[in-house]
Formats: structure tokens, C-alpha cells, sequence
């Protein structure tokens, strides 16, 4: 156990921690060793009773030194050092030949005084020879002093060596219990700026014309500044995790060109009262002493959230609330924050306290939306600048097959494309590798070692089919581009869709699409009588659609036009609900009838074309995977 402990030490610690727990080490062995010396070497204090009694009476004193007439220090015999009263007397278990002495010390008022003691204790016990007492002065005290001040002195080098360890603003995570209060925000100046341009970011057009008015007015103030305008004191950036938020972001730091600071919001907060405020003030501080210059707040929900939220749990005064209130009056308080622009970025704007999103703090709102066709072409083509392509690689095609891919989304099918080729020993990426990499993302990997029986591949055949088929004749369904009985992640098949890119829906198409996706557990209960498991991802599709439409969207004639959706995020719908029991139940029942009826239509619909799902069935059961040709010669044109 040591030995592997001491090899993860050396294989995985830094240098600096290494001489670090190496030299808490020392110091430890060090002061265990001079304090036990100590315990063991320091004469026991004696009073005058026992001194008498048991010392003298028994003769065990070999000789006294008096020190400054002030302490008698004694120095036993060697029979007396292993008489257990004696060592019982000193406080020990073990005999007393191991100390060289002094064994004990006595108090004594004055060297006349100790001399008639002895000379009266002679007299009472019978000495008959003279014990050997020497008188001395100290000289010492220095040494002892030292003696003294060692501990102290190597506890001050160890602290010191600590607090050296990390400098102030250390962003390290040293252990300087003085920079608690300090902001640990990255500094990227001209030297260290990010690589990052407005050229790297695809798909985001109406957002870089946003913040490259920023960079704009930190280049040229004057062209703004002559007609009287001001710069955004604060730039929200909102949208959906990976479309690009903190890339944009990046690019701005690479072509402002003043310093840039960056921290994270949840860096803030602490478990110390007081630190998330005063790192908010260390960071402004600092930003103030580099104007102009750009602080951006990663994740800023961490900190920013609303103020009074939870707080029958958290109460209203904890120090989330404190570090938020200190952020507002950095942005706009009484005191001049001129040249200092801040960035956000965060997920979750619902969630904000609405005084940081007031102008004056965040004068402008950025919203990220999930990219379309023609901005999906642009993020392939520079996510494909770095790879070895093959000549039939499409960036329109692919990007025609990923929608509702985020920029994130679609660098990721790029470097599994080129995982995959590289894999399969290709000279280059091409247009299947791509493809296969969509698969495994949309659907996970393929899993051949998953071996089904007869019976349930022709229960999972039988179940896709009967999504392709209603999917096929249900016209307001998105259309079908291929079906697979191949297991893929925790799917045993998959149906893959080419959605199109509506902004609205309508209570046809939403019940349509219902239909679509209870016809594979409709198509079971057909043909085997019974349904499988098999469909319980449809099923909870289903019911999430239905509580929509009839609690959101208004789709429904009973519950009618209104809607329970809060926008703002600021009803904790845990705890209370804007609408009664009675309409609950209600809901409840709506949302069954719809999922029956939708039920209902799919089942009509493949009895009618029995014929079509068995031929589609056996075609699965035999080629594994079926394409949208295929399809159409079985159901002909849709």
C-alpha cells in the first residue's frame, strides 16, 4: 500500500506539491522529536515533602546542583533509578537509567536556606555522609531561549513556505488563506490573447455584428463618441448549451485587442461569508487599474440567480444573495466604472434576477438559437478546414440530415467522422464515414455483440414498421429517410426522420405526429396481440407532447385558450400550481383522451395497410436496415 502510494506521489503530483507534503513531513518528525526529547530529558518538579520522604529517607540521591540559588536539580543513583517508587514518583513505567539527569527539580527559596534544609534532613535521617551539592550559575539562558524559539521558528518557515505557494490572484487554487478574497480571474493581454477570430465562428451572423460593435467602439471610441453615444456597459449572451456562446465570446478576446478577464461564476461563491463580495470587488478593481479592457462572467446563473428564490431553504441573507448584490453595485453604482465592459454568458436567463438584466447593467440581450440549414453549412465547412476529405463530401448534404444540431453537435460529428475513418484505415474522410458518425450520434453505437432471438427481432421489426408506415401515410409527419432493427446504444432500432425546420405548430400536425409515435406499440398489439416494453421511449414521448398541448399550447376544447407556462421562471411550480385540483384532474383527463385517440388512429391506419406492414416486417427482418427507396417502392409515392 505505501509502495503504490508513493509511486501515485511521484507519477502524479507537481514538483511543488511534492516539496511541499515533503516538507509538512519534516516539520511534523521535527517537532515530534524535539517535544518528545523534551517530555523525556526535563527533570519532574518535586515538592519539598517528597523530597524528603522518599529521596532522602531512601538515600537515593547521588548529588544536587543548585542553579542561581533559585533551583536545586538532582541527580539519583543508579540503584535508585531502578526502584519502581522512584520511577513511580517521576511518572514513568520504565526505570530511569536511560536519562543521563537531572532527574528531578526542586523549588528552593534561597542557597542558605536548601543548605540548613539538608543539614536538618541529615540530622533526622542519619546521613553519615555528606551529600555532594554544587552551586552554580546559569549561563545558559540563551541556549535555552533558542531551544525555545526552534519550534516556533520552523512553524513560521512552513507557513511562509505556503503563503509563497500561491501569489495573490493566483488562479491556481493555491492554498494562500489570504487570497480567499482575491478574484481568481484568467488576465489574457496582447501576449497571451486567444487564437480564436470572428473568422472562426460560423452561423452567428447577427450575433458577431452585435459584439463587433463592441470591439469596434474599444478600437476606435472617437467614431462613436463624437455623436454623443455610449458604450454598452454589459453584454448578455443567452442560448442553448453548444451553440456557441463562449466561442463567441473567444473571438471577441482575440480581436478586441485590450486586456480581457475571465472567470467563472460559480468561482465566486464560497462557503466564507464575505469572500464572494469581496472577489467581486478584487475583480472590478482590477479591471478598473487595466480600463478599457473586457470581463467576462461564464455561467453567470451561478451567481446571478434570483434573489429571494429558495429562500424558505436557503434564507433570504446567504451569500449567493451578497456576492449578487455587490455585482450590481459594481455595474451601476455611485461609483465611475468607465472603460470596463462586461460579457455574460448562461443557459438559463429565466433564472436571472431582473435587476441585472436591466439596462444600465445589461444593455443588451443576445439570443443564440440552434442553427439553420444554411448556418449549419457554414459550421461544417469550418469544422472540416482541418480535416483530409474525400471528394463526395457534401457539407449541404450533411448539413440537410443534422436538424436541430448544435454548432457543438456538428464538431462532434466531425472529429467521430475522422475517428471512424481512421479506424477503418481510409486514406481519407469520407461521405459514409459521416454518415455513420450521425448514426452514432443520434442513435449511439452500433452494438452487434446484442444478439436477439427470431422472436423479438421480428417484435422490434414488426415495431419499426409501424413507425415507417404511419409516418409514411400521415401527411403532416416529418418525412422517414431510413429504418433499422440494428441494436444502437440502449435502442434495439431506430427510425431516422428528416425534419423540417417549422417555426409553428398546429394541434393537426401535433396529433399527427401523437399517431406517428404510438404506431409501433399499435402495430404490436395488431399483429401479436399484445404490446412490448419495447415502446416505453414512445410512450413518454407521447405523453410529454400531450401535456403540452393541452397545458401550454392551448390545443385543447375543454381546458381552452389559456396557457400555465411561466416564461419568467419565477413560480416555483414544486410548490404551487396556477390552476386548482379540479382543473388538474381535468388536464389529466384530457391528455389520456388525446393519447387514446391518437392510439386509436394509428391502429386504424395499419389495419388498413396490413399488407404493406408485414411486407415492410419481413423486409427488416431480412436486410436489417431500410432505406427511404425502399419504402417507397412498398407504399409507393408519398
Amino acid at each position: 500500500m505505501a509502495d503504490s502510494t508513493g509511486a501515485y506521489l511521484r507519477n502524479h503530483m507537481p514538483t511543488s506539491q511534492k516539496r511541499t507534503v515533503v516538507l509538512s513531513v519534516l516539520v511534523f518528525l521535527a517537532l515530534l522529536a524535539y517535544f518528545g526529547f523534551r517530555r523525556q530529558t526535563s527533570p519532574r518538579p518535586i515538592g519539598r515533602a517528597e523530597f524528603e520522604s522518599v529521596l532522602l529517607q531512601q538515600r537515593a540521591i547521588d548529588h544536587i546542583v543548585v542553579r542561581d540559588g533559585s533551583t536545586a536539580l538532582i541527580y539519583l543513583t543508579a540503584p535508585a533509578c531502578r526502584d519502581p517508587e522512584v520511577f513511580r514518583l517521576a511518572g514513568r513505567k520504565l526505570p530511569l537509567d536511560s536519562l543521563p539527569g537531572p532527574h528531578f527539580q526542586l523549588g528552593i527559596a534561597s542557597a542558605d536556606d536548601f543548605s540548613r534544609q539538608l543539614d536538618w534532613a541529615e540530622e533526622k535521617f542519619g546521613y553519615t555522609l555528606p551529600l555532594k551539592v554544587e552551586y552554580v550559575r546559569a549561563t545558559g539562558m540563551g541556549w535555552d531561549m533558542l531551544l525555545f524559539l526552534l519550534p516556533i521558528a520552523l512553524l513560521a518557515v512552513f507557513y511562509l513556505r505556503v503563503l509563497r505557494k500561491s501569489g495573490p490572484g493566483d488562479a491556481s487554487g493555491g492554498m494562500n488563506p489570504f487570497s480567499f478574497g482575491r478574484s481568481n480571474a484568467r488576465l489574457q493581454e496582447r501576449d497571451g490573447r486567444s487564437s480564436v477570430s470572428f473568422a472562426d465562428v460560423a452561423g452567428l451572423d447577427e450575433a458577431k455584428a452585435e459584439v463587433k460593435e463592441v470591439v469596434d467602439f474599444l478600437r476606435a471610441p472617437d467614431a462613436y463618441t463624437r455623436l454623443g453615444a455610449k458604450i454598452p456597459k454589459g453584454v448578455i449572451i443567452v442560448g442553448p448549451p453548444g451553440t456557441g456562446k463562449t466561442l463567441l465570446v473567444k473571438a471577441v478576446a482575440g480581436e478586441a485587442g485590450v486586456p480581457f478577464f475571465s472567470i467563472s461564476g460559480s468561482e465566486f461563491v464560497e462557503m466564507f461569508v464575505g469572500v464572494g463580495a469581496s472577489r467581486v470587488r478584487d475583480l472590478f478593481r482590477r479591471a478598473k487599474e487595466k480600463a478599457p479592457c473586457i470581463v467576462f462572467i461564464d455561467e453567470i446563473d451561478a451567481v446571478g440567480r434570483a434573489r429571494g428564490k429558495g429562500a424558505l431553504f436557503t434564507g433570504a441573507n446567504d451569500e449567493r444573495e451578497s456576492t449578487l448584490n455587490q455585482l450590481l453595485t459594481e455595474m451601476d453604482g455611485f461609483g465611475t466604472n468607465s472603460g470596463v465592459i462586461v460579457l455574460a454568458a448562461t443557459n438559463r436567463a429565466d433564472m436571472l434576477d431582473p435587476a441585472l438584466l436591466r439596462p444600465g447593467r445589461f444593455d443588451r440581450h443576445i439570443y443564440l438559437e440552434l442553427p439553420g440549414l444554411s448556418e449549419r453549412v457554414e459550421i461544417f465547412r469550418v469544422h472540416m478546414r482541418p480535416l483530409l476529405l474525400d471528394t463526395d463530401v457534401d457539407p449541404s448534404l450533411l448539413a440537410a440530415q443534422t436538424p436541430g444540431f448544435s454548432g457543438a453537435d456538428i464538431a462532434n460529428i466531425c472529429n467521430e467522422a475522422a475517428l471512424i475513418a481512421a479506424r477503418g484505415k481510409h486514406e481519407c474522410i469520407g461521405r459514409q464515414d459521416f454518415l455513420d458518425a450521425v448514426d452514432r450520434i443520434v442513435a449511439g453505437l452500433e452494438r452487434r455483440s446484442r444478439i436477439l432471438s427470431d422472436k423479438e427481432k421480428r417484435i422490434v421489426a414488426t415495431h419499426e414498421a409501424g413507425h415507417a408506415v404511419a409516418s409514411w401515410l400521415l401527411p403532416m409527419v416529418d418525412p422517414l429517410l431510413k429504418v433499422s432493427v440494428i441494436p444502437r446504444g440502449k435502442t434495439l432500432g431506430a427510425a431516422w426522420y428528416l425534419p423540417e425546420e417549422r417555426q409553428l405548430h398546429t394541434a393537426t400536425e401535433m396529433r399527427q405526429r401523437l399517431s406517428a409515435q404510438l404506431a409501433g406499440r399499435a402495430a404490436e398489439e395488431l399483429v401479436f396481440g399484445e404490446a412490448s416494453s419495447g415502446a416505453l421511449d414512445d410512450l413518454e414521448k407521447v405523453t410529454r407532447d400531450a401535456y403540452l398541448m393541452v397545458s401550454v399550447y392551448g390545443f385543447d376544447e375543454r381546458i381552452g385558450p389559456v396557457s400555465f407556462y411561466d416564461s419568467t421562471g419565477q413560480r416555483d411550480a414544486g410548490f404551487q400550481k396556477p390552476y386548482s385540483e379540479e382543473t388538474a384532474r381535468l388536464i389529466d383527463e384530457q391528455v389520456r383522451r388525446i393519447v387514446e385517440q391518437s392510439h386509436a388512429v394509428a391502429k386504424e391506419l395499419l389495419t388498413t395497410h396490413r399488407s404493406q406492414l408485414d411486407t415492410l416486417a419481413d423486409l427488416l427482418m431480412h436486410r436489417e436496415v431500410v432505406y427511404r427507396e425502399d419504402i417507397e417502392t412498398v407504399l409507393g409515392k408519398r
